[in-house]
């Protein structure tokens, strides 16, 4: 044996010692490491790291040496042909968009049908995995690793997606235990004051404090298919987990924004009670909007002595913004090329999802579909927020939603369920006034 078969030959010692400690965390059905575990497996990930360096190396002098050989092995085959034989020089993935094998037909199967063959490819699935994401381990995700193709592929429905979920400025971990979690928030703070003369009692007020509760919320969603579908469709399911997967953060960005804490929902920003700004007009241009812009701005500034840092809107209210016009019809919102005349807004070019490239009284727009439209009493009003992105505190289970679960419970018409689940917790409480609602007559459906 070479040495580096040797070098080799250890590296899968590591992996394997590796694939061990895993599996036996999934044995005991069991989501996170233990503090011996992790030390091992960090241990052995850095080793593992040291042996592929090395084996490189060694491959670099190897790949010389081989391409003599091939040279060498091609005249002996001009003169003495050889037939049969193959040699892989890349072995695909276990599950690809065109592999043929289904993860989840493999999941069901293994779980209901005790099919080794299906259990095989899981366990390289999982093996792949490991390699793929060495800085995370299996253990961070709650059941078997979704195959990214999944993830990846276009899903039938359009969805808004997460984009102010993605800016908050803090995303913690979720705690391992526990359905609610608390913050305390002075509410009586102490005092200063100029002694009168020497010797006098100087100020003191006691300060005291409350609780801010924020709930964990599920958010979950589930497909019966039938057994064809998962054992001889082909593409079925991958396009059912994605949209369900599609649709989990497009739930938790829309609570974020709009929801109203009661009935499991998350306490969003338009119920944490920020700065109430009305923009009430029949005839609304974005000349009258600005003013009711400053105000919001000024209104986070006096009362929790910070600025905010983005503003989120639906696209429609940016498109409001790009098509205002001054009196000579010359736009308001141009690309900021120098210093641009009659500019309300500024921005790069061509307003973008998310984060829109533009700029409102020098903080950036975020365009989120998530905004809804449906205010005011004719029920066709859209909001402006104005946020401080410090005080977006978004909790998220690690791994969520990839924990997937599979259950028999059609057995009499052939039906599996499928279900996505995972844990969030957001609040925008801890100072309420960090953020400025904009609602009004004025900001009705928009005409272009």
């Amino acid at each position: 044996m070479s040495y580096l078969d040797k070098v080799i030959e250890r590296r899968d010692a590591v992996k394997a010692e590796m694939d061990a400690v895993l599996e036996a965390v999934a044995a005991e059905n069991r989501t996170d490491l233990t503090a011996d575990e992790t030390t091992k497996v960090d241990a052995l990930v850095a080793e593992s790291r040291s042996l592929d360096t090395k084996i490189e190396s060694l491959k670099t002098q190897a790949d010389a040496d081989a391409k003599v050989a091939e040279v060498r092995a091609a005249v002996a085959d001009v003169a003495m042909p050889k037939s049969g034989g193959a040699k892989v020089t890349r072995e695909e993935r276990t599950y690809t968009e065109n592999s043929g094998s289904s993860f989840i037909r493999d999941a069901y199967n293994s779980q209901f049908k005790q099919d080794f063959n299906a259990s095989d490819r899981l366990a390289r699935h999982m093996r792949e995995e490991e390699v793929e994401r060495r800085d995370g381990t299996t253990a961070n995700f709650d059941g078997l690793v979704v195959p990214q193709y999944l993830t990846a592929l276009a899903a039938p429905l359009a969805r808004a997606g997460r984009p102010t979920a993605d800016f908050a400025t803090n995303k913690i971990a979720l705690p391992p235990s526990g359905m609610t979690l608390n913050i305390s928030r002075m509410t009586t703070g102490t005092s200063t004051a100029i002694q009168q003369t020497q010797a006098t009692d100087v100020s003191e007020t006691d300060a005291d404090d409350t609780l801010l509760t924020v709930d964990v919320r599920t958010i979950a969603g589930q497909q019966d298919l039938s057994r064809q579908a998962i054992e001889r469709g082909t593409g079925i399911d991958s396009f059912v987990v994605a949209d369900l997967i599609r649709s989990w953060h497009t739930t938790l960005n829309s609570g974020i924004i709009n929801g109203a804490g009661t009935a499991g929902t998350i306490k969003g920003i338009r119920n944490s009670g920020g700065n109430a700004v009305t923009f009430t007009t029949t005839a609304p241009t974005v000349a009258l909007l600005y003013p009711k812009l400053a105000d919001a701005l000024q209104k986070v500034q006096s009362n929790v002595f910070t600025t905010p840092t983005h503003w989120i809107m639906h696209p429609r209210r940016l498109a409001f913004l790009l098509a205002g016009v001054d009196g000579s019809n010359r736009p308001l919102v141009v690309p900021s090329v120098g210093v641009p005349m009659n500019a309300v807004a500024t921005g790069a070019g061509v307003a973008q999802y998310a984060n829109s490239g533009y700029q409102l009284l020098g903080l950036p727009i975020i365009a989120d579909a998530s905004v809804a439209t449906t205010y005011g009493s004719s029920t066709n009003q859209d909001e402006i927020y104005l946020v401080d992105s410090r005080e977006m505190h978004l909790f998220e289970q690690a791994g969520s939603p990839f924990s997937l679960r599979f259950e028999a419970t059609g057995a009499s018409n052939l039906t599996v369920k499928t279900v996505v689940y995972g844990y969030a917790a957001f609040t925008a409480e801890r100072y309420a006034l960090a953020a400025s609602i904009i609602s009004g007559t004025g900001l009705t459906a928009p005409s272009f």
